[in-house]
């Protein structure tokens, strides 16, 4: 099974012992994102906010990636086991789900999944619903260990800017890429990572869903060669990024890593190189 679950397969499976369903949900509008519904959820949902809580506190970027121990205390708190299979959703499709998807990916955890198209595409087919989050009855035994090369800081990005074996995919739009359009956060340049390529994510997307397999191969084949060693994944602030993660393990593609300050940390350093 792909890292992609229908809404079909979940309401069959939504009862299940082991099942974890986890709301990944963000209140700030991702750019192609449609609407939010702050209201309903799927019933058995629980609570898994990453740019609140399952987040580093100390940093100044936001909902950077946690420590382990911080990481796995609170996913014990939400009754996460090793065993558990999880399913991630948000509330406006299939955009903010993958980074949580991710972060279990990064601690280790490989039973996860996203669902295709969210509560948009769970609500399309009429299964039940509620308006209130499922309360953890008991303490998991989540333990992973997070991996090194998920997610990477503004310095290893920058030493693989001359590596030909390495190529840097950012998920922002081509306008933001090429500094035609300024960024939406103030004091923040225009511009890209040297040498990186611009890959929208909304080109993988078909409304709320992912597009088919065999289209998301295409897209990659257009701008990502499938001979590079190591594939880093950087958007505005690491949210996006992680969509590309996402859609390049459907594509067959290996050694994925996601930049987690992304362009909210590039932009802002001026001792980081720009192209414009």
């Amino acid at each position: 099974m792909g890292p992609l679950i229908s809404a079909q397969w979940l309401n069959e499976h939504l009862s299940d012992d082991n099942l974890i369903l986890l709301d990944a949900s963000i209140d700030f509008q991702i750019p192609a994102e449609p609407e939010k519904d702050k209201v309903n959820l799927i019933p058995n949902t629980l609570r898994f906010d990453y740019d609140k809580v399952f987040c580093d506190p100390d940093s100044p970027l936001p909902h950077m990636m946690p420590s382990e121990e911080r990481f796995n205390h609170l996913a014990q708190q939400l009754g996460i086991n090793q065993d558990s299979t999880i399913v991630v959703y948000d509330n406006s499709g299939t955009f903010a789900s993958p980074r949580a998807w991710w972060m279990f990916r990064a601690m280790g955890h490989e039973q996860v999944y996203v669902l295709d198209g969210g509560l948009t595409e769970w609500k399309q087919h009429e299964f039940a619903l509620t308006q209130d989050y499922q309360k953890a009855n008991r303490i998991g035994d989540f333990n992973g260990k997070l991996s090194p090369s998920h997610f990477l800081s503004a310095q290893e990005v920058e030493q693989q800017i001359a590596n030909q074996e390495s190529l840097t995919i950012d998920a922002r739009s081509k306008a933001r890429f090429s500094g035609q359009t300024p960024e939406p956060r103030q004091g923040v340049r225009s511009g890209h990572i040297p040498n990186a390529v611009c890959l929208p994510f909304a080109e993988l997307m078909s409304a709320h869903m992912f597009k088919s397999a065999q289209d998301i191969r295409q897209v990659f084949e257009n701008v990502a060669p499938d001979t590079k060693q190591q594939y880093i994944f950087s958007c505005g602030s690491g949210v996006t990024a992680c969509i590309l993660a996402l859609a390049a393990e459907v594509s067959g593609l290996k050694n994925l890593s996601v930049y987690d300050g992304s362009w909210t940390e590039w932009g802002q350093r001026n001792d980081l190189p720009l192209e414009v």
